[in-house]
């Protein structure tokens, strides 16, 4: 991975800072109806409480962009209006509270209603985000071009250049493909020729699971390349999923704090025992723990605790029934119900962890 990200200008999200060497931001889209008002701010909650740094919500019409103001009220997260075909619905957006704008300039209009749009803008210093879809090609650049790399780069350069010359310049740029090879070539050409913030995704990219997979290859090589600023993982479904597997991607390539992580062997004729089963009771009971915790659940005495020596805390399932307990590859122990007694070891040591961190934020205090 490089170990060099590439800095771009900064803009402010509601407090938010995207660009500039900020953390990674992660974000996702809320998939209630955006005038069920109370629906619309617990999705958003359960994604702020899953890891999310910032929410965009559909404003697709009058109805919508007046509940959005509503919705701003009930959380405590940016939100960013999604705006499709009508200036006037970010017109409406930006009244009510929007901390950032996404426009598409395939299907936006004339260029003299986006500068409606950055006017309003401005005086509310809420960014915008040029977000070109391969699916919502201008029709010109899609007979020209076709659907291609070129043909996202030069709509979204287009309109960042207009804007400019209008004295805009809180801009991101999303250039976004259902194909993962068409994403990376659009990135790394923006990425080399422009200074702007980038928000990386694969566009329509399906449901969780061959989704994904897609979206880590697409997003995951521009990460690593140092390249992009914030993500979505778009997914067909709950929403959460996309927080789940975002954070997934980050914390691998070391651009989020790890996390409590389960790491699990794929089993062979050498099992020993129900991995699956407990690997997946254990992720369903810690999934939501804010702790660095590595946790390890082996088929048998190959792959632990020799090949996961570097967990926190891990169980080897044993042939004579019942498994051996680890720490930091080291046995501590036996038991027979494997579950219970690994529940208990991890919460034993988010203990630990708490009470270390209270005593070190003790010990800071003490120095002022």
């Amino acid at each position: 991975m490089s170990s060099i990200r590439r800095i771009s200008r900064q803009v402010d999200v509601g407090g938010i800072k995207i660009g500039g060497g900020a953390p990674l931001i992660l974000q996702s889209m809320t998939n209630t109806r955006t005038t069920d008002i109370p629906a619309t701010a617990a999705q958003i909650n359960r994604l702020l409480q899953a890891g999310c740094d910032l929410v965009r919500i559909a404003v697709p019409d009058e109805a919508s962009a007046s509940a959005f103001g509503e919705i701003r009220k009930l959380v405590k997260v940016p939100l960013i209006a999604d705006i499709h075909f009508d200036y006037r619905l970010a017109l409406l957006a930006i009244e009510n509270g929007a901390d950032k704008v996404r426009l598409n300039p395939g299907n936006i209009g004339s260029f003299d209603r986006v500068k409606k749009v950055l006017e309003a803008a401005a005086k509310r210093k809420v960014p915008i985000r040029i977000g070109v879809n391969a699916g919502s090609l201008e029709k010109k650049l899609l007979y020209e071009k076709g659907v291609s790399a070129q043909a996202l780069l030069e709509s979204a350069l287009n309109i960042a250049y207009k804007m400019e010359k209008e004295g805009f310049y809180d801009l991101v740029i999303a250039g976004k493909a259902s194909s993962v090879m068409q994403t990376i070539e659009v990135n790394r050409v923006l990425a080399k020729e422009t200074d702007y913030p980038l928000h990386l995704g694969l566009t329509e990219a399906g449901l969780p699971g061959a989704g994904s997979i897609k979206s880590a290859a697409a997003v995951g090589t521009l990460l690593a390349e140092g390249i992009g600023d914030t993500i979505r993982i778009s997914l067909t479904g709950d929403p959460l999923q996309e927080i789940r597997d975002g954070l997934v991607i980050l914390r691998a390539l070391g651009l989020k704090p790890p996390g409590l992580e389960i790491i699990s062997c794929p089993t062979c004729a050498r099992t020993n025992g129900d991995v699956e089963t407990l690997a997946r009771r254990l992720h369903s009971e810690f999934e939501s723990i804010d702790s660095t915790l590595k946790i390890a659940v082996m088929g048998c005495e190959v792959n632990g605790p020799g090949e996961a020596r570097e967990a926190d805390i891990g169980i080897a399932f044993a042939k004579k029934g019942g498994g051996l307990i680890f720490r930091k590859g080291e046995i501590i122990g036996k038991t027979k119900d494997a579950y219970k007694t690994m529940a208990e070891e991890i919460w034993g040591l988010i203990g630990e962890k708490s009470k270390v961190e209270s005593q070190m934020s003790e010990e800071r205090k003490s120095r002022f």
